[in-house]
């Protein structure tokens, strides 16, 4: 069974920056393709980020691409998420997901394709 606890959220004025983190255990994780999914109030869950299990591909929500960066340390068994240029509407809980790839180097960004999930960390942008 794969636990996964993220860290990082807090609250933060509008411009500025955040990193998220999301310690992985229970598995081999470089057997695992990460991603972000983020839920804000009276709205669905989106994706956010993905990354493939050695860093090879990412993929971003045209809404955060050129803000938010995900990248993976291996040795550590954590994925991160560097939030830059924060703006209100990226008020929401982050999740944390994963899903068993083994040796491929895919992208998932649907929520249906992953199998686990964090407990979520709250990001709050003020003005």
């Amino acid at each position: 069974q794969v636990q996964l606890v993220e860290s990082g959220g807090g609250l933060v004025q509008a411009g500025g920056s955040l990193r998220l983190s999301c310690a992985h255990s229970g598995r081999t994780f470089s057997n695992y393709a990460m991603g972000w999914f983020r839920q804000a109030p009276g709205k669905e869950r989106e994706f956010v980020a993905g990354i493939s299990r050695t860093s090879k591909s990412t993929k971003y929500a045209d809404s955060v691409s050129r803000r938010f960066t995900i990248s993976r340390d291996n040795a550590k068994n954590t994925v991160y998420l560097q939030l830059n240029d924060l703006k209100p509407e990226d008020t929401a809980v982050y999740y944390c997901t994963a899903v068993f790839t083994y040796f491929n180097e895919e992208v998932y960004y649907t929520a249906n394709q992953f199998e686990y999930w964090g407990q979520g960390t709250q990001v709050t942008v003020s003005l």
